[in-house]
């Protein structure tokens, strides 16, 4: 298994302060969670969906990972790394650490 560097929130703000700096954020979580919070600039492809959605990712872009909490995130960054994804990185704590460090807007659940 590939090892997938993490990155907080506030260090992926810090790395890419524009959505348009040549990242895609992956936002892996079910469509129910979506609707309980939300970060924008994310791309949403539900963790069970990402193996037959891998065209809809550009392996040239970063490539950082959410969940909830960083875990079913990790899974997928080290599965996206497996299939030649080489900028790939897990966002330590998921949504829940974006709610704490940057946008204490977004729900907490």
């Amino acid at each position: 298994m590939p090892v997938v560097p993490e990155l907080t929130p506030t260090e992926f703000c810090r790395r890419w302060p524009h959505a348009s700096d040549g990242v895609t954020l992956l936002d892996v979580r079910e469509h129910d969670e979506l609707e309980l919070a939300a970060v924008p600039r994310a791309v949403h492809i539900p963790m069970r969906e990402v193996p037959g959605r891998l065209a809809e990712l550009d392996a040239g872009k970063s490539l950082v990972v959410m969940c909830h909490s960083g875990g079913r995130s990790r899974r997928v960054a080290e599965y996206l790394a497996q299939n030649g994804f080489e900028q790939v990185f897990n966002l330590a704590g998921g949504i829940d650490a974006w709610a704490d460090e940057v946008d204490p807007r977004i729900p907490r659940y």
